[in-house]
């Protein structure tokens, strides 16, 4: 099968409009969790998210198509041209072996609430002739796969907080079997609305930290009380590796092992064994391509800071490395939970840090969990090289996504 690495990455999330700038702000131990202003909370429990700011969709798309594209297309978009500019790619490629795959856990769920109150409180035929394809998920492929002329195939994930990770495998996947040279994977979310935060909050998954927004995403503390919703978006240019080093590419990394699982337990309660499997099967597959002393430097956790899924990958971790376990640090109390698009996100942050030798902290890490005892890099980054880097994605309905990148 064919090797697959990493040419080109561009995120955008609550901390910055591009990967140096977010990338930075996430090493320091900054935060971009705040007060909401996307919408009005006043009736709501839950007042705090990671947002955007001061996004215009104007400059990264036709204006007059601003009204087609729900708020994830439009970050979705500005992470993809990061990304493409940064691949580099040579004019002369063939664009009908070049796919794309999206990635959202929700889709354009602000443009569904929007467009289902005027259904209910106008008419039905007030409802937006943009609705359907500006809510879609698969859109988010669609638009950018028109911008770029992407022709290879036309992929897209909807697997909760999972999908950008599974989007990720699913275009790894095409490469190494020979139904695309090059992937575009674009995962990104927007779910910062009413109804958004009103239904997380209605299953208590929420943080109520709401007068101190910087400390109410806290990965594996012992006072963590739920996650910040986050948003925005994070993209990959994937290539097949003869390809890239024939035209003196850019290489960030090398795909060398994933894995996927279900928990089939319960539709949002976590279990240990679903993210136990998934990650042992990424080793395994890891440990084909490079021999059974492979030794991963670092996990870019899920680290949600819920309850659950904090004491459950610690598990899932310590099963699978024993008493070598890696450092292990969660970036979502920086950012928030970006749900669809955390994957995305944070396969661009491993593979920065991997570049770079700096392991990002688990920032608000004050008060030690005993079921969460590892090392999580606590509120200080740490300067280590890194050779071979995890990141983990889990989501509701027990979906499970590991995927792991080797320098080269």
């Amino acid at each position: 099968m064919r090797r697959v690495v990493v040419t080109g990455i561009g995120m955008i999330n609550a901390l910055g409009h591009e990967k140096e700038e977010s990338f930075q702000k996430i090493v320091n131990g900054e935060c971009g969790i705040g007060e909401i202003t996307l919408f009005d909370t006043t009736e709501h429990s839950v007042k705090i998210a990671g947002e955007v700011k001061d996004f215009d969709p104007a400059k990264v798309m036709n204006p007059k198509d601003v009204k087609k594209a729900d708020r994830f297309i439009q970050l979705g978009i500005k992470s993809a041209q990061e990304a493409m500019a940064d691949a580099n790619l040579p004019e002369d490629i063939d664009y009908t072996k070049f796919g794309i795959s999206s990635a959202s856990g929700i889709g354009g769920l602000s443009n569904i609430e929007k467009n289902s109150l005027v259904a209910e409180n106008k008419a039905p035929r007030r409802i937006s002739p943009f609705f359907i394809p500006s809510a879609l998920v698969n859109m988010l492929g669609g638009f950018i796969s028109i911008d770029y002329g992407l022709r290879g195939p036309n992929l897209s994930s909807v697997t909760a907080c999972a999908a950008g990770t599974h989007g990720i495998i699913e275009a790894t996947k095409t490469i190494m079997l020979g139904g695309a040279e090059r992937m575009l994977v674009v995962a990104a979310e927007s779910a910062i609305c009413s109804v958004g935060i009103g239904g997380f909050a209605s299953m208590k998954a929420l943080s109520t930290r709401n007068g101190e927004p910087n400390k109410a995403s806290r990965p594996f503390d012992s006072e963590r009380d739920g996650f910040v919703m986050g948003e925005g978006a994070g993209s990959l240019v994937l290539e097949d590796y003869d390809l890239a080093v024939a035209r003196g590419a850019k290489i960030y990394g090398e795909v060398i092992g994933f894995g996927e699982s279900g928990d089939a337990n319960h539709i949002t309660s976590p279990v240990v064994d679903g993210p136990y499997r998934a990650i042992q099967a990424a080793v395994d597959m890891a440990k084909r391509v490079v021999g059974d002393d492979l030794k991963i430097d670092y996990i870019n956790a899920h680290g949600t800071s819920t309850p659950a899924n904090d004491k459950n990958e610690t598990a899932a971790i310590k099963m699978v490395f024993g008493d070598s376990v890696p450092l292990v640090s969660s970036i979502k109390g920086q950012i928030g939970h970006c749900l669809g698009a955390a994957g995305g996100i944070e396969a661009v942050v491993s593979l920065m840090a991997m570049e770079r030798g700096v392991v990002p902290p688990t920032i608000n890490y004050e008060n030690p969990d005993p079921d969460c005892d590892l090392d999580y890099v606590p509120n200080e980054a740490r300067e280590k090289e890194l050779n071979i880097v995890m990141s983990n994605s889990f989501g509701f309905g027990g979906t499970n996504g590991v995927v792991i990148f080797k320098k080269v």
